[in-house]
């Protein structure tokens, strides 16, 4: 009994030994939030409102990566995803005029994408690094040849107030008055949490990526778990290029993803593979680059442009080398499935 009723302090005591760096650091940026917000609640509310939009496409790229690698598909073509996305996504607003078909058009894309991964790496085996170059320079090459300039979108997805809750100081602007896009992120996350830790569908995902002979013989088919897990994570990265030119920007550019696919690969590592721990690293790298910002267009700091636009990095690169502990990927990503 007494075994029994300690397994929960023991728990809690581990947690802190593993994360208390992470805790501590979490805990001097509200800090800093709050004395902010007290000098200036303007510039504060600014900066964390910034700071959301900035991590979306950066969460969205991370559940992408970490929904087909907990099934054991590495994909390194969320760049690729996003960017063909994107596009889509554009031209379905300016030929149709309805953002919903082409948030539609977005997602469905990146789900293409998905399926030709999944093709690659479980039918036909392919080398998975080689399978999401290839994605990558495809969406590239589709992208800079039918891109036409001078189209224009109907409207992009504006913010929507949530009543009384967009009302409260700081929280509220940051939080509860943002555009469609950025509201399904933050549920997303929650639900790719529910789903991958608290589901039999998750249970098995996390077996196959981790051991899938041992799944195979209670009988989880390994195949089609990594084909619906590298679809559906497609998706996500489609989403991802959807919030770009129909939420953020209202237009489309060649190559405007501008790395932030490779970025979120390294938020998925630094979340340690899981959706909220993306999600807080995200938030982190967003941040930075919200501050920078600021610091670039206030004129508050003379220092050159190129010292302060290397922030958002520094921080990163600081933080998981000092707070964050050694990550352990699936065992079995990467490795293609042979059944005998």
């Amino acid at each position: 009994m007494n075994a029994t009723m300690s397994l929960p302090s023991n728990s809690w005591e581990r947690f802190l030994r593993r994360y208390w760096g992470t805790l501590a650091f979490g805990a001097l940026v509200i800090a800093i939030i709050f004395w902010g917000y007290s000098t200036d609640p303007n510039v504060t509310t600014a900066i964390l409102a910034s700071t959301v939009r900035q991590a979306t496409p950066l969460v969205l790229g991370a559940l992408c990566g970490l929904v087909g690698e907990r099934s054991g598909i590495i994909n390194i073509g969320i760049e690729g995803q996003m960017l063909l996305g994107a596009f889509v996504g554009f031209l379905a607003n300016v030929y149709t005029g309805n953002l919903f078909i082409a948030v539609l058009a977005g997602i469905v894309t990146g789900m293409v994408m998905g399926l030709l991964l999944a093709f690659m790496s479980v039918t036909l085996k392919v080398d998975q690094i080689i399978g999401g170059t290839v994605i990558n320079i495809l969406a590239v090459g589709l992208t800079g040849y039918f891109y036409t300039s001078g189209l224009t979108t109907k409207g992009k997805l504006l913010p929507i107030a949530l009543g009384p809750l967009a009302d409260i100081p700081l929280i509220g602007p940051v939080l509860f008055k943002n555009p469609p896009i950025t509201y399904a992120t933050i549920v997303l996350v929650f639900v790719v949490h529910y789903v991958l830790f608290y589901t039999k569908w998750g249970l098995r995902t996390r077996a196959v990526g981790e051991h899938p002979r041992a799944a195979d013989t209670v009988g989880i088919n390994v195949y089609m778990i990594r084909y619906v897990n590298t679809i559906l994570a497609g998706g996500i990265a489609g989403l991802a290029g959807a919030f770009l030119t129909l939420e953020a920007v209202g237009s489309f550019e060649r190559s405007m993803t501008n790395g932030r696919g490779f970025v979120a690969l390294a938020v998925m590592i630094f979340g340690k593979w899981t959706p909220l721990g993306s999600w807080g690293a995200a938030l982190l790298f967003g941040l930075a680059s919200a501050v920078q910002t600021q610091l670039q267009f206030g004129g508050t700091v003379n220092i050159p442009h190129q010292f302060i636009g290397m922030l958002p990095y520094l921080v990163t690169i600081v933080v998981l080398a000092g707070f964050v502990g050694r990550s352990r990927p699936p065992a079995a990503e990467g490795t293609p499935y042979e059944k005998e």
